[in-house]
């Protein structure tokens, strides 16, 4: 029908925000909406990892190529990916992947010199780009002896073992590689609504309501002590089972509660790599989502100037 709009106008609500983890709301959009930003999250929001490995020395007991992939699967500091150059695309050096407008240089070098046995980790690693450095996975709060900062372990070295070797990190995405996503998981789930048939629990004995409440796996209701009344005491918990629905009708009490999942209301939990912050993860997806959005909406103008104007306009664009 002409002159009717779809569109909708989101709206997002932050719930939690930890440096690797950020939990939010994402209301009055449909799942197309949702599914396409977690898959930006996950695919498309650029980092930096170690693409090429030039290894000079190496007598450890892993071969070359399996020390080169725990290399590109070592997080690094991804802060300034997004405007970083994708090496294909470095003018500087001609897409070479060497330069500092598209890569970072590092360096490692280690030798186990005495009989106890020498963990080679990420910590090992010298970047030529202070910005751009392995994650830091030790725990702030422990100090001294029980400090755990030892890094992501490489390999192990023993006496006369060594080695010697120079990395490249380049830009990319996880779609090309999973060792360029930013994300560990990022999921979302329907907010459930759920309703309690008042009248119908009350014909219920206290002994049935506890049953009823012990028939879901995870706490979604509870008793209160006070009026014995059942009540919705977590509903995000709910994990759409029906174990309480079944419950009811095993019961004889059909309709005991009506659960429904909310189709323009999300909750989103996400959990980053480390190599950037969960809620840089959440704008940097926004940003190429609306650039995506952008490209289909020049390709629409651009087919309908084809229509409109044919060949000319195809011979106007070099086609």
């Amino acid at each position: 029908m002409e002159g009717v709009s779809y569109q909708r106008f989101p709206k997002i609500k932050i719930r939690e925000v930890k440096h690797d983890y950020m939990q939010f709301e994402l209301r009055e959009t449909d799942a197309s909406i949702a599914n396409a930003l977690r898959r930006v999250m996950i695919a498309e929001v650029p980092t930096i990892a170690i693409d090429l490995v030039e290894i000079e020395v190496n007598s450890s007991v892993l071969n070359d190529e399996f020390i080169a992939h725990r290399l590109g699967l070592v997080p690094l500091t991804s802060e300034r990916a997004m405007s970083m150059r994708f090496s294909r695309d470095c003018d500087a050096c001609d897409g070479d992947g060497q330069c500092e407008y598209c890569s970072v240089e590092f360096h490692l070098r280690a030798k186990c010199i005495n009989d106890t046995t020498l963990d080679v980790t990420s910590k090992d690693l010298y970047s030529s780009d202070h910005t751009v450095v392995p994650v830091d996975f030790s725990d702030a709060s422990s100090t001294g002896d029980n400090a755990d900062n030892r890094g992501i372990i490489i390999v192990k070295l023993r006496r006369g073992q060594e080695l010697i070797l120079r990395a490249i990190a380049r830009k990319g995405i996880g779609k090309d590689h999973a060792k360029w996503s930013p994300a560990a998981t990022v999921t979302f789930m329907y907010e459930p609504e759920i309703l309690i048939n008042e009248e119908l629990m009350e014909t219920l004995t206290m002994a049935e309501k506890q049953e009823f409440v012990d028939s879901s796996p995870t706490k979604v209701f509870d008793i209160n002590p006070n009026t014995g009344q059942v009540y919705v005491d977590n509903a995000e918990n709910y994990t759409y089972d029906d174990e309480v629905l079944k419950k009811a009708e095993a019961m004889g009490k059909p309709g005991l509660v009506e659960i429904h999942a909310k189709e323009d209301s999300f909750i989103f939990t996400i959990e980053t790599t480390g190599g950037i912050k969960a809620s840089q993860l959440f704008t940097n997806a926004i940003e190429v989502l609306k650039q995506k959005l952008d490209a289909v909406r020049l390709s629409a103008d651009t087919v309908e100037a084809d229509e409109q104007f044919g060949e000319l306009g195809a011979h106007m664009r070099g086609g």
